[in-house]
């Protein structure tokens, strides 16, 4: 897409690249709609940004409470130009058969069905206006594998397969992708790798290249899987 004021709609916007990301896209200027499932980090960033932004508390797993939120975003503003389906979560480090049923299902209904939910509720008003990108996000390990984040690789590798489907599905114009972010010195990875996650870039650093990066999506681009560069 060109370069202009975008309303670009963030789930997991309270923390991590999610937060990141919309902190940026709010310093460009740009509109920025974003959930989180945290009351008092919703608070603090509608305090913080009071302008250009819509925050609200939404558990991207409650199909009920993705449609009341999106129905409320779809008619206060603009069909989103840009969805960024951040929201995720990580299981502990464990051997498969080790991860509880609910530890399993948790990760499942968030990173996947949670990416679903949105899309139902946004994508076809996008498609109504004849516009929108949908970016995903998935993880080096939805392109590998490692041992003890199995229920976390399997989420991801389903995005991967979500995202290009979807892409066959959207009229011609519209685009879909799958975006590894790389590798970020987050709480999630802090949760698997420890110190040595420090290692890695901060999100800050991270979202001045990857905000740019995502604008830059173009329906050349419909059903890839990219990595920001």
């Amino acid at each position: 897409m060109s370069q202009g004021i975008y309303t670009i709609v963030i789930t997991g916007a309270t923390k991590g690249l999610g937060r990141a990301l919309a902190e940026q896209y709010i310093q460009l200027g740009h509109m920025v709609i974003g959930c989180g499932r945290s009351v008092n980090s919703i608070e603090s960033m509608s305090n913080s940004y009071p302008e250009n932004t819509d925050f609200q508390v939404v558990d991207i797993s409650d199909h009920k409470r993705v449609r009341s939120w999106a129905e409320d975003v779809l008619n206060k503003y603009d069909s989103p130009d840009f969805l960024l389906n951040n929201a995720g979560i990580i299981n502990k480090n464990s051997a498969l058969w080790d991860v509880s049923e609910q530890e399993f299902s948790d990760v499942i209904d968030i990173n996947i069905k949670g990416s679903y939910n949105t899309i139902k509720q946004f994508v076809p008003n996008m498609i109504k206006v004849g516009k929108g990108t949908v970016v995903n996000f998935s993880s080096g390990w939805g392109r590998s594998t490692s041992p003890e984040v199995a229920p976390y690789c399997s989420s991801k590798w389903a995005v991967e397969g979500l995202t290009k489907s979807l892409a066959q599905e959207l009229p011609v114009g519209m685009v879909s992708v799958a975006l590894n972010p790389g590798v970020i010195d987050t709480d999630m990875l802090r949760s698997c790798w420890s110190e040595n996650a420090g290692m890695y870039e901060k999100p800050e650093s991270w979202a001045k290249r990857a905000a740019p990066f995502i604008l830059n999506i173009n329906p050349k681009d419909n059903g890839a899987s990219l990595t920001v560069s």
